[in-house]
């Protein structure tokens, strides 16, 4: 079965209190692909590819947050599954 491919843009307090370390550890936990990433807006945005039900797993955590993260809204939309082939090992993107 093709994965599946998912985009997350969650808001709240999820910037400074390791929101992306979080979702990091849980998505590379289930063996996703993709990454995470702090928005200019005050967002997280992440993209995860893999089977369905890793990503309902996944889709829990981010919806649950991090302890010291308050999770306000998760807005989530499905990619294309093409979008999958030019994603790698899940990394956090501009955490440096």
């Amino acid at each position: 079965m093709a994965d599946m491919v998912l985009h997350f843009l969650v808001r709240g307090r999820v910037q400074g209190v390791g929101f992306r370390w979080y979702v990091h550890r849980e998505a590379a936990e289930l063996g996703l692909r993709g990454w995470v990433r702090n928005t200019d807006g005050g967002e997280v945005e992440a993209v995860a590819a893999g089977d369905p039900e890793d990503l309902a797993e996944l889709r829990h955590a981010i919806r649950k947050g991090s302890r010291g993260s308050r999770v306000d809204k998760v807005v989530e939309h499905e990619l294309d599954e093409a979008e999958a082939e030019k994603l790698g090992a899940f990394a956090i993107e501009g955490a440096w």
